[in-house]
């Protein structure tokens, strides 16, 4: 508490003054966190001041408050470049991130309790620098940071404003940005050694080294590439359900329902049901073999029913068994591809769609996506279009991410499985039977047409989408899960990951090579379907 308080006098964070007649002050307290290493013992003790945030008030001590953060499909494109060109990742922490954002707005709050000035006791803090919690610090902070390297010739990304690039002649810098918490890479050592001091200087950053532990996501870099994992959170998952002794399964989703009338009734604790899910949102940032049951239940976030807690619970059944899994990325080449799926009226309750579809950079899996289908479809057809058009619209936002990582690319190859689907997409025709689909789901024939992207056919046997859109098989669900790369992390006796040859699968953009490419020449493409 004494070394965070001597912090806070010394960045010159506030001023007493007299308490101001008309204006709120409000309150502050201490909270205390435990800080850990990736290998789970206790690197530090940390005691931290945070503002009473929620009694500001819109328009008097605050305005603006959004604040990017790096989207995760941005962090694996950056670790699958630094892999291709074997660059080092570099680590750094901004300690006291929020005090360098300077207010815009009188923002006055109590003295620190346990701190009281012994001379003015009464008197209030004046804030000069964005103190946490408050609504606006994430925003001025970031504000601060991106202006200074901005004034160091370092681009914002277009496609992500928390990632930044720098380049010039040979030398390429490319840096992520999650609110204190940064990462650098690039092809010039003595380049980002003076980059990284300079940013010492600047905001007072710890350098924590190589890569190894990133928004709770432990890293394990091997010869052939990285493991992403989080089995201490689901442990802590398992403990807050306590199930932390539970019988694992082999597949997170039952083929069928129960049907047992009991469990139709409201759970009795929705809060824990929340929380659970919510937590379950944030694994499948490296267990995309959960993504489709967490968007199940995610659906029944404000009335869940004691089925829904019991699939709950079976899906952290499913993790307890695959408590090691994690996602790899191999070091690959940088040719990206997609794959689209759908499964038409597959939800029993208003038969809405559910798209699903994936990104691969390589044989890297890049990005994913499960997501229900605002409206019905009146055929697979019509629903596989939708889902390809979904699909399209994330290349697009990656090919344009892809241009800041200094990636050429030629037209992207989306798989789908539904000959008609393509059909439509690749012959730009209205007539009765597809002119209710929404006009924006037809810009997919723009990017045909622009070379953008070209559709293949890929047999559903072979489709890894597939995962993304319904309850499979153990055996479909484990095979799937592998083309993926969701696999085991770390051999305890060896201290390194454990990849055979036989276990990690060759690259999938080259699934379906043998496909007659559409889109490549009108012609090509199969005559337009009755649907």
């Amino acid at each position: 508490m004494s070394t965070e308080f001597h912090a806070l006098q010394t960045q010159g964070t506030w001023s007493l003054v007299p308490s101001p007649p008309n204006h709120q002050v409000i309150g502050c307290k201490w909270i205390y966190k435990l800080k850990f290493l990736a290998d789970g013992s206790v690197a530090r003790y940390k005691a931290r001041l945070v503002a009473q945030g929620f009694k500001q008030q819109y328009g008097v001590d605050y305005l603006e408050t959004f604040s990017p953060v790096v989207k995760f499909a941005t962090i694996r494109m950056f670790l699958i470049v630094a892999l291709h060109h074997d660059w080092p990742i570099h680590q750094l922490d901004v300690m006291n991130a929020f005090l360098h954002g300077k207010l815009d707005q009188p923002v006055y709050m109590s003295q620190p309790q346990g701190f009281e000035d012994k001379t003015f006791p009464d008197h209030v803090c004046l804030l000069h620098k964005a103190i946490y919690d408050l609504k606006q610090a994430p925003r001025l902070w970031f504000a601060t940071l991106s202006t200074y390297l901005k004034n160091q010739n370092f681009l914002i990304s277009s496609a992500d404003p928390s990632f930044f690039h720098y380049h010039k002649d040979h030398l390429h810098i490319y840096i992520l940005v999650y609110v204190d918490d940064i990462l650098i890479t690039g092809n010039d050592s003595a380049s980002i050694t003076s980059l990284i001091l300079n940013l010492q200087q600047k905001f007072q950053t710890r350098n924590l080294g190589h890569l190894s532990k990133f928004l709770g996501i432990e890293f394990h870099r091997s010869a052939a590439g990285y493991h992403l994992h989080q089995h201490s959170y689901i442990q802590d998952l398992l403990h807050t359900a306590s199930m932390t002794n539970c019988k694992p399964l082999l597949t997170p989703l039952p083929s069928k329902y129960p049907v047992d009338p009991t469990l139709q009734l409201p759970f009795g604790q929705p809060d824990l049901f929340r929380q659970l899910a919510g937590s379950l949102q944030y694994l499948t940032s490296t267990r995309p073999d959960i993504a489709f049951v967490v968007n199940k239940l995610c659906q029944h976030m404000h009335n869940p029913l004691l089925l829904h807690f019991q699939l709950l619970k079976r899906v952290l059944r499913y993790l307890k068994g695959t408590l090691h899994h994690g996602l790899f990325l191999p070091k690959t080449n940088l040719l990206l591809s997609a794959y689209s799926d759908s499964d038409w009226a597959g939800d029993q309750l208003d038969r809405k769609s559910t798209t699903g579809y994936c990104i691969f950079l390589g044989s890297a899996l890049l990005s994913w996506s499960v997501k229900k289908q605002t409206t019905v479809a009146r055929s697979s057809t019509e629903a596989e279009y939708r889902s390809m058009a979904a699909a399209a619209a994330d290349l697009i936002w990656t090919r344009r991410l892809c241009e800041d990582f200094q990636i050429t690319l030629p037209s992207t190859e989306l798989f789908c499985d539904n000959i008609s689907a393509m059909s439509i997409a690749c012959n730009p025709i209205f007539h009765a039977r597809t002119k209710h689909i929404e006009v924006d789901h037809h810009f997919i024939r723009d990017c045909i047409q622009s070379n953008q992207i070209t559709v293949r056919h890929i047999s559903t046997a072979d489709q890894p989408a597939d995962i993304f859109t319904k309850s499979l098989s153990s055996a479909r669900l484990i095979d799937l899960r592998t083309k993926l790369l969701v696999l085991p992390t770390i051999s305890l006796r060896e201290g390194d990951m454990v990849t055979a040859s036989s276990t990690t699968p060759k690259s999938f953009a080259k699934a379906g090579a043998g496909a007659e490419p559409v889109g490549a020449h009108q012609n090509r493409c199969p005559p337009s379907p009755a649907i």
